[in-house]
């Protein structure tokens, strides 16, 4: 299986993805620090949302496989600028979070792909839209 990293906002999905992925309860938890489990890195928005601290997410990125830009399909800002990918010498791909409520899901897939992502999944964590495609792909070599 991928070891991923998840990189985006904070509260934009990404420890809550990791609860379904994973079968756990959904509950919100706020990621204080990086943590791993289940060959997954889970990083704190405030590491997107700060410059000075992209060096740990380039760091953290070196024991992964794939980077996963996360952004929230009801969040209009984007946080990732543009080419953001290129900061890593993985492959990027872009999660399209909490398609359950409103936003426009090509918008945000347009967001991520400006960003670099090469591949888009979109998802939600509450009615499980899209996670089984991405385990797959997490899955396969």
């Amino acid at each position: 299986m991928k070891k991923i990293l998840l990189v985006g906002r904070s509260g934009c999905g990404k420890t809550t993805l990791l609860q379904r992925m994973n079968g756990l309860k959904l509950e919100y938890r706020k990621t204080q620090t990086i943590t791993y489990e289940n060959n997954a890195f889970d990083t704190p928005g405030e590491y997107l949302e700060n410059r000075n601290r992209y060096s740990a997410l380039i760091v953290s990125s070196y024991d992964c496989d794939v980077i996963g830009m996360v952004q929230a399909n009801d969040d209009e800002r984007n946080q990732f600028p543009p080419g953001f990918s290129s900061a890593f010498n993985k492959p990027v791909i872009g999660i399209v979070t909490k398609v359950d409520l409103s936003g426009d899901v090509e918008r945000t897939k347009r967001m991520l792909e400006q960003a670099g992502a090469t591949k888009i999944f979109v998802v939600s964590s509450y009615d499980n839209t899209g996670v089984d495609e991405l385990a797959e792909y997490l899955k396969s070599n």
